[in-house]
């Protein structure tokens, strides 16, 4: 197994370092559902950007938070059908409403690196436990207290606890609750394919960092690796402990192979 270089996942689509969006938005789910709701596949990230900066089809009140729109957008999901891993979400998109934000949330953890940082703290909750603002904030310290200022500590935990929240992970408007996600088929395939995207294969995809976060039992994510299977997302097989996924229908690059 040999495991892919950061530059190369940096060509599909993944994103390193140590700040991302979510230092200033949240996962923007209403704004990303519209867009791609609206247009095609085939539409180029410069058309998005048009769309959203001169046509302001996201009616946003002036050019400034129109390009800033843009931008985080852009930071989050790439919106580029160059970029691989934004072009597997926009093709299973439409395959299933209800996963939509949580489909969402995997492509975003993908490219943010703060947003994929606050999984350590969401992820080991139990269902029911609260978790306050100021715990993401020291989390967020507790490896460079000089870092980022109050504020910025306050306005940070606020986004990724709101993300948190649309996609499902967490409840409540005030006070964070952990709740169990709903996950789908396709979120087991995305994650299976993010994984497969490091060069990880075999068992090792089911015991990647990206299924860990759909927080499953292993027989329920080959359950619904096999329901993925049946739809036409990727092939799966399962003989006692030897496992095989491939995904005959999508081809990497080839500077990443």
């Amino acid at each position: 197994m040999t495991l892919r270089t950061e530059q190369q996942l940096t060509k599909l689509g993944f994103k390193f370092g140590k700040n991302g969006a979510h230092s200033a938005r949240s996962m923007m789910i209403v704004e990303l559902k519209y867009l791609l709701d609206t247009f095609d596949e085939d539409t180029t990230s410069d058309m998005y950007k048009r769309a959203v900066v001169d046509l302001n089809v996201l009616h946003k009140p002036t050019e400034k938070s129109r390009s800033l729109t843009s931008r985080h957008l852009i930071d989050l999901y790439g919106l580029d059908p160059q970029l691989t891993l934004f072009k597997v979400l926009r093709q299973w998109w439409e395959r299933d409403e209800a996963s939509q934000p949580i489909l969402a949330l995997q492509l975003a953890i993908a490219r943010d690196p703060l947003l994929r940082a606050s999984c350590k703290v969401v992820l080991p909750m139990q269902v029911g436990e609260h978790l306050s603002r100021e715990e993401v904030e020291a989390f967020l310290a507790k490896d460079d207290p000089d870092r980022f200022s109050a504020a910025s500590l306050k306005s940070f935990a606020q986004n990724l606890n709101g993300t948190w929240t649309q996609a499902g992970y967490l409840s409540g408007r005030n006070k964070k609750f952990r709740e169990e996600p709903k996950i789908s088929y396709v979120h087991v395939a995305f994650a299976l394919f993010l994984a497969h995207c490091h060069g990880i294969s075999g068992q090792r995809l089911f015991d990647s960092q990206w299924c860990q976060f759909l927080d499953q039992s292993k027989d329920r994510l080959y359950e619904l690796a096999y329901i993925a299977s049946l739809r036409g997302l990727l092939n799966f097989k399962q003989a006692s402990d030897v496992v095989e996924v491939t995904f005959p229908a999508i081809t990497l690059p080839k500077e990443t192979q």
